[in-house]
């Protein structure tokens, strides 16, 4: 079997054409059953005594995590989501309270770190919001920040940032480095990046339950008191049994394997949406992302297009309001984000139905 075929395989037919993973992924059969186990045996002996149990486990998910981000001594704790990993980085943090971030900013990251009362520095892009690796240096020298926080990939764009050379920059310039990887992780190669601190969501590429993320660390950068209050915070035990056990099958089919997939995916979804009337796609088409981004070319509104294509056509995108980048995003788009086990027919019924919703 292909990888495409294991993948679907593993998991509950599709009630139409699911073409949103930049959301939220579909859920293989073992890590609904290990989420729903850990629930039965909390029922049988009691939460904590089913949590010592499952500490081999979570042990197991966390090791994985520390080899596919390339940080093999990192502290690795299991939050609720990417927001409240960055939420935990910056409450914790004791430095001058400056930071960099790249213009195309998630919206909801602004607003922790406004809440935190960072002021915050944009870094060079080129035409494209990719980083501008030519510029980076001298913008670090002449208004050094205290921190930089460097989204891998955007929630609004399909487009791929050179996080190595971000992470250069930094180290010569002795600042500490946070990636924000819940549209990289499982989907784009961030071993070996660098990074003091990464952090990413279940759901997303990595296919597990929603409501748990991890947050990967240097040993020292968070205080004691944060670690301790992180160990003993209530948790929901069997979403991280879950993320655990989706960890360990994207390393069993391979990540480079699946990385390669989701490049060809890429490809395959900005040529199959090329020429439907009415729509621009802002990626290139060897963006080496599954994600791809439509911008309407004849007014129509990216809300209302997705709803049609679920209620008539059950095909479920993302709409992207401009609150997702606002100090990038100037026009609401459609982003489409198939995962490794789409097919050709799922993409061309999403054209059709694009270009019949369009009409």
């Amino acid at each position: 079997m292909t990888l495409a075929e294991q993948w679907r395989a593993a998991r509950p037919p599709v009630a139409g054409v699911h073409v949103d993973s930049a959301a939220c992924s579909r859920q293989s059969f073992a890590v609904i059953e290990a989420a729903a186990q850990h629930a039965r045996h909390e029922a049988e002996v009691g939460g904590y005594v089913a949590a010592e149990a499952a500490a081999p486990a979570l042990d197991a998910g966390r090791a994985a995590v520390r080899a596919l981000t390339g940080i093999p001594d990192a502290v690795v704790h299991f939050t609720t989501g990417s927001n409240h990993a960055l939420d935990i980085l910056l409450g914790d943090w004791t430095g001058a309270r400056t930071l960099a971030c790249l213009p195309g900013e998630f919206g909801p990251n602004l607003a922790i770190m406004a809440r935190h009362g960072f002021s915050i520095k944009v870094l060079p892009v080129d035409e494209f919001g990719r980083l501008d690796v030519n510029a980076v240096g001298a913008a670090l020298s002449s208004h050094q920040p205290a921190l930089v926080h460097f989204t891998v990939l955007g929630s609004h764009s399909g487009i791929v940032q050179p996080v190595h050379d971000m992470a250069s920059a930094c180290r010569g310039h002795g600042i500490p480095l946070i990636v924000d990887a819940a549209q990289g992780f499982a989907h784009l190669d961030v071993a070996g990046i660098g990074a003091d601190a990464l952090y990413s969501s279940s759901r997303k590429w990595t296919a597990g339950p929603r409501g748990v993320g991890v947050l990967a660390s240097r040993p020292g950068l968070l205080a004691d008191d944060t670690r301790i209050r992180l160990n003993h915070a209530e948790t929901n035990v069997g979403l991280q049994v879950g993320f655990s056990v989706a960890v360990g099958e994207y390393v069993a089919a391979g990540p480079d394997a699946v990385q390669s997939r989701l490049r060809e995916v890429g490809a395959a979804t900005r040529t199959a949406l090329a020429d439907v009337p009415g729509w621009r796609v802002v990626e290139h088409v060897t963006e080496p992302s599954a994600i791809t981004t439509l911008q309407s070319t004849d007014g129509l509104d990216p809300l209302d297009v997705r709803t049609r294509l679920i209620a008539e056509h059950q095909i479920v995108t993302t709409y992207l309001g401009l609150e997702r980048a606002p100090r990038e995003m100037s026009h609401p788009a459609l982003r489409v984000s198939p995962h490794v086990d789409v097919t050709d027919a799922d993409l061309a019924a999403l054209a059709d139905a694009l270009a019949t919703v369009t009409r």
